[in-house]
């Protein structure tokens, strides 16, 4: 926008707004300058929240650092202890009939397989590959602060009345183990009254629709008032219509506020329990996709849970007990500097894998049995009809 300088006796006293508007006779002139910004700033100044004692760093919107450090325990924290040894980490392999069953069940679920396969095909080998998958979870708290505000009706205020609660000492609910969850608090000696800092205190903003004149301009006449020679019977001659969006007034009520002119603004307190987890599946050689098994469940041989875990020990797989040791030290130095851990868990599951040979019209297939769920995989499936893509 071109700005036109207003000139008095060569002094320069500002420059023209180009949104006033005449107004009618008797009436007090509107100001209205057309841009966005003349209907308040959406996001509230910082000035307008006061240092808390503990949250000097808290600005709105979350942020001011993302999470709070838990502080350093008044308690050494129990170490861990090895977990209970165990010694049959095998189970047997299932079953020819077990392995068929579960072939026909995977034949029938798919409408573009015939079934002759699965009924008719002779099976000549099943070997069992025992697939190990070791995951451990780590159950933390985190804390974050927040300035927020809401209209103010008479809320209690209690700023300054006397320090407010560190932000690790509010007390929350924990929900269950393992289970995230989320908490909202209001931060107690936090809470004070201020003018809106969308309307200013005034408790309603220029209408956008009108801007701020109350009436626009007759669609009918265009402005003249009339219609050729005739007085325009839309707007009776006047040239403008009142605004339906204000009622004329030419300004509406604050959204920010809800017309109290007034804003409470304290301090939130956010806090987040998550379960955060990793799993390491064991390789094996049967030529099943891994990520096939993420998809199932296993049978449980072992479970260790404490406020934190020791690696696994004796497990007969070099490669779970590495796995278990780093991602046990992942853990501890991941989310231990911006959350309290509560509680870790570790478990291993043997997923059973069944590689199954058989024979079908004289030539040689095989398909996978998998999981306590007894999924099928079977890639190479010799009966399908044309609107399958092999």
């Amino acid at each position: 926008m071109e700005k036109e300088p207003i000139m008095s006796q060569n002094r320069d006293y500002g420059y023209v707004n180009p949104g006033y508007v005449p107004a009618a006779q008797g009436a007090p002139a509107m100001f209205a300058p057309p841009g966005a910004e003349s209907h308040g700033p959406t996001a509230p100044p910082a000035t307008m929240f006061d240092s808390m004692p503990g949250y000097e760093g808290t600005i709105a919107g979350g942020g001011g650092g993302g999470f709070l450090p838990p502080p350093m325990p008044a308690f050494p924290a129990p170490g861990p202890t090895p977990g209970p040894q165990q010694s049959n980490w095998i189970i047997p392999s299932i079953t020819e009939d077990v392995a068929r069953n579960a072939f026909l069940q995977f034949a029938a679920g798919n409408c573009c397989y015939s079934s002759a396969p699965a009924k008719d095909g002779v099976i000549t080998g099943m070997e069992p590959f025992n697939t190990y998958r070791y995951r451990l979870e780590t159950f933390t708290e985190t804390r974050s602060t927040e300035w927020n505000h809401e209209p103010y009706n008479g809320q209690p205020v209690n700023a300054f009345v006397q320090p407010p609660p560190g932000p690790w000492d509010i007390p929350a609910q924990t929900p269950s183990l393992f289970v995230d969850a989320k908490q909202v608090i209001k931060v107690p000696y936090t809470s004070s009254v201020k003018n809106c800092h969308v309307c200013l205190g005034m408790a309603r903003k220029p209408c956008k629709e009108c801007a701020g004149v109350g009436s626009k301009v007759c669609w009918v006449c265009n402005g003249s008032g009339f219609r050729g020679s005739d007085r325009c019977h839309h707007c009776n001659g006047r040239g403008r219509d009142s605004c339906n969006h204000c009622q004329g007034q030419g300004s509406r009520q604050c959204n920010t506020c809800r017309g109290k002119g007034q804003l409470l603004v304290y301090i939130n307190l956010t806090v987040k329990w998550t379960n955060n987890s990793d799993d390491y599946v064991v390789e094996q050689s049967s030529g099943l996709h891994v990520t096939n098994l993420s998809k199932v469940s296993g049978k449980e041989l072992f479970r260790d849970s404490q406020y934190t875990v020791y690696p696994v020990m004796g497990f007969p797989d070099p490669a779970l007990v590495n796995a278990s040791e780093r991602l046990v030290s992942n853990h501890q130095s991941k989310f231990s500097q911006t959350s309290r851990i509560l509680q870790q868990r570790q478990t291993i599951e043997l997923i059973p894998i069944t590689k199954v040979s058989y024979v079908w019209k004289g030539k040689s297939h095989i398909y996978f049995v998998y999981g306590n769920e007894f999924q099928v995989n079977a890639d190479d499936y010799p009966a399908t009809c044309c609107c399958t893509v092999m």
